[in-house]
């Protein structure tokens, strides 16, 4: 389970105290809606410890960051997936590379690293893009390879940043059914979204964000 309350930080426009209570039980898409500067950003930052809360505290899974030493901190972002609405791919590597790059990263033995790339990549429906370079992607393509490096840890969470944000409609809708598939299998997905349209016919846990608060 994931879940902050009595978090306190400082948030686009301004300086002020939020206190916000709220958690994405295992296997549930949750998405975060809010416009620009409402505090989604700065809540992914929370959730993956790159910002620690002033008051209260962040658990996820059997970790709390009351707790937590600094040095434990780099384990657990291991266990965090993050999807950004740029991709953030490596455009000197191949799609095969990208995603292992996030295993060797953490020092995956290569015997591994291999299978894991290529299920990973089937899962997302890439196989056979793995040896292009991601300037010969679509921005659908390229963000299913930030998927699979996402992924292809088997992380806690998801994080998806906007990451339907850069593509038309019927591409983002495929984004979506591929993260809905993705959450079928287990993975628990939180989604930061300014899209309200993103959320209305999908049957999910919503968050809606105004000024670091969580509102009605």
């Amino acid at each position: 389970m994931l879940s902050l309350f009595n978090v306190s930080y400082q948030y686009s426009g301004g300086y002020g105290v939020s206190r916000i209570t709220f958690s994405v039980e295992n296997g549930e898409f949750a998405f975060l809606v809010g416009a620009s500067g409402a505090g989604k950003t700065t809540i992914f930052k929370l959730i993956n410890l790159e910002l620690l809360p002033q008051q209260g505290h962040i658990i996820l899974d059997s970790f709390n960051s009351i707790y937590l030493k600094k040095r434990d901190i780099p384990l657990v972002r291991r266990k965090i997936g993050i999807i950004f609405q740029d991709f953030k791919l490596l455009r000197d590597r191949t799609v095969f590379d990208n995603v292992a790059f996030a295993l060797e990263v953490v020092g995956t033995p290569s015997r591994k690293i291999k299978r894991q790339v290529l299920e990973t990549l089937k899962e997302v429906g890439l196989t056979h893009k793995r040896l292009k370079y991601p300037q010969e992607l679509s921005g659908g393509e390229q963000q299913r390879v930030a998927i699979a490096r996402a992924l292809v840890n088997e992380p806690y969470i998801l994080l998806a940043d906007e990451p339907t944000g850069n593509l038309d409609k019927e591409t983002a809708a495929e984004i979506l059914d591929l993260l809905g598939r993705i959450n079928s299998q287990g993975t628990t997905i939180l989604m930061a979204t300014h899209q309200q349209e993103m959320v209305l016919f999908r049957h999910k846990k919503v968050f809606y964000l105004k000024d670091g608060k969580v509102v009605p």
